[in-house]
C-alpha cells in the first residue's frame, strides 16, 4: 500500500536534529565568507583613497561596482536556482565571488579593481538568496526565524573579521592581503559540494523520490520508508517560479511595501559600511577607532539578528522589524553629535543591530510571505531591489560628504531611510494581519 509523506510535517513534528545543524553551520560558514567580502571594501577604502588620488564621489562609485554585481547576481541566481536546485546555485556563486576577491588583490588600477569586484558582487549576490531559501527549508515553524537569524549571524561575523584584520594588517601590509585572504575559503568548496544537501522541495519536485528520501530518513530517523512510500512537499502548488506569481494571491501591497524597506535598509548597510570608518576619521576620531567602529557595527548587526529572530518567533517577524528601524532611525542620528567614544560605540552597535540584523530580518520575511515554488524568485527580486539602495548608499554618501556639510547634518540625513523603512513595514504588517484574519475566518 502507497503513502503519501508530508515532508513539511516530518520537519515541524521531529526534533530538530544533527542533520539540520549541519545546515545551519555550513550556510552560516558560507555567509561568514560572504560578509568578510562585501565588509572589506569599507577597511580598504581610505587606503585606496590616498594610494590613487580618489574623490570622494569617485571612492563611493569604486564601492558601488561590487554592489551593481550584488543587484544582478541576485536577480540572475535567485530565479535560476528555483529551476537547478539550491546547492548548485550556491556552489556557482561561491567559487565566483572567491576567485574574483582573490583577484582583486592583483588589481593595480581602479578600473581593474572595478571589474574584479563587480564579478565578486555577481557571486556574493546570488549566494545570499539561496542559502536563506534552504535554511527556511529545514527549519521548523516554530523556529524558523531563530534559525535563518542564527544561519544570518554569520554575515555580520565576516564583518567583525573583516575589521578585526583590517586593523592588524593594514597599516602594516597594505590593503591588497586583505583580499588575498579569499584563497582560504577557496580551499572549502569540495566540502561544501559533499556536505552541503539539496533542497528536499527541489528533489520531490523533480521527481528523485530516491535522492529525497535519503534526506528524510537524516530528518525523520524513526520513520521507515516502503518502496512504494511517496515523499510530498506540502507547499508544492504547481505554481511556475516567475515574478508574475510574486504579486498574486494579494500579495501586491506587502510584496512592494517589503522591496522598499530592503531598498533603505541596504542603502543604510552599505552607507555605514563604506563611509563609517572615513568619516569618524575627519571627525577626529584615531585610525584604530574608526575601524573598532565596523567591529561594533557589525557585533550589533550579529546581535540584532538573533535577537531579532528569536523575538521575531514569539511576537511576529512584521512588529519586530518596524521596531528595529525606528530604532535605527534614533542611533543614527545620535552617531553625528560628536559623542564620548564609549557613546559613539553604543550608538554604532545599535544601529548594527538595527540596520544588519534587520536585514536578515527581512529576507526571513520574505522566505515566510514566498510559498516554495516561488521562494528563490522572491528572495532574488527582493534582495535585487534592495542591492539598489545598496548601489545608492555609498554613492549617494560620496557625494553627500564632498559637500562637506557639519557632521551632525549629515546623520540626520543618513537616518532617514530608517524612518521610511519603519513606515513601509508598518503598512506590510497591517496588510499582513489583515489578511491572517480574512485567512482564518474563511478557514471556519
Amino acid at each position: 500500500m502507497m503513502r503519501n509523506i508530508d515532508v513539511n510535517e516530518a520537519i515541524d513534528n521531529n526534533p530538530f536534529g544533527s542533520f539540520q545543524w549541519s545546515v545551519v553551520a555550513l550556510c552560516a560558514l558560507l555567509l561568514i565568507i560572504d560578509g568578510y567580502d562585501v565588509f572589506v571594501a569599507g577597511t580598504v577604502l581610505p587606503t585606496l583613497m590616498a594610494e590613487w588620488g580618489l574623490s570622494k564621489p569617485q571612492a563611493g562609485t569604486l564601492q558601488a561596482w561590487a554592489l551593481f554585481g550584488m543587484m544582478f547576481g541576485a536577480l540572475i541566481f535567485g530565479t535560476l536556482a528555483d529551476k537547478i536546485g539550491r546547492k548548485k546555485g550556491i556552489a556557482i556563486s561561491f567559487l565566483m565571488f572567491t576567485v574574483s576577491t582573490l583577484l582583486t588583490g592583483l588589481a593595480s588600477s581602479p578600473g581593474e579593481f572595478k571589474v574584479f569586484r563587480f564579478l565578486a558582487g555577481l557571486g556574493c549576490g546570488g549566494l545570499m538568496p539561496n542559502a536563506v531559501a534552504l535554511m527556511n527549508e529545514y527549519a521548523p515553524k516554530r523556529l524558523r526565524g531563530t534559525m535563518v537569524a542564527l544561519m544570518f549571524s554569520g554575515y555580520s561575523v565576516g564583518g567583525m573579521v573583516a575589521a578585526g584584520l583590517a586593523i592588524a594588517m593594514i597599516p602594516q601590509f597594505g590593503w591588497k592581503p586583505m583580499f588575498f585572504i579569499a584563497a582560504i575559503p577557496l580551499m572549502m568548496f569540495p566540502l561544501i559540494l559533499w556536505k552541503l544537501p539539496e533542497s528536499l522541495g527541489f528533489l520531490i519536485g523533480q521527481g528523485r523520490q530516491e535522492q529525497a528520501k535519503v534526506i528524510y530518513a537524516k530528518i525523520a530517523p524513526s520513520t521507515r520508508l516502503g518502496s512504494n512510500d511517496k515523499l510530498v512537499f506540502s507547499e508544492i502548488k504547481g505554481a511556475s517560479a516567475s515574478v508574475a506569481e510574486m504579486f498574486r494571491h494579494q500579495r501586491t501591497l506587502r510584496t512592494l511595501m517589503l522591496w522598499i524597506a530592503f531598498f533603505c535598509c541596504l542603502l543604510l548597510v552599505y552607507l555605514l559600511s563604506s563611509w563609517l570608518p572615513k568619516v569618524l576619521q575627519e571627525a577626529g576620531y584615531a585610525e584604530k577607532a574608526s575601524l573598532l567602529s565596523l567591529l561594533s557595527l557589525n557585533f550589533g548587526g550579529m546581535v540584532g539578528a538573533i535577537a531579532g529572530g528569536w523575538l521575531g518567533d514569539r511576537l511576529g517577524l512584521p512588529k519586530v522589524v518596524v521596531g528595529f528601524f525606528a530604532a535605527a532611525a534614533v542611533a543614527i542620528a545620535l552617531i553625528g553629535l560628536n559623542l564620548p567614544a564609549a557613546l559613539l560605540f553604543l550608538m554604532v552597535f545599535i544601529a548594527g543591530a538595527s540596520t544588519i540584523g534587520t536585514q536578515i530580518l527581512l529576507y526571513a520575511s520574505v522566505a515566510q510571505l514566498y510559498n516554495l515554488s516561488v521562494r528563490s524568485t522572491g528572495l532574488g527580486w527582493a534582495s535585487g531591489v534592495g542591492r539598489i539602495g545598496a548601489i545608492v548608499g555609498p554613492t549617494f554618501g560620496g557625494v553627500l560628504l564632498a559637500k562637506e556639510f557639519p557632521l551632525q547634518q549629515n546623520f540626520l540625513i543618513f537616518s532617514i531611510p530608517a524612518a521610511v523603512s519603519a513606515l513601509a513595514m508598518l503598512v506590510f504588517a497591517v496588510s499582513n494581519a489583515r489578511r491572517s484574519s480574512a485567512a482564518q475566518l474563511a478557514a471556519a
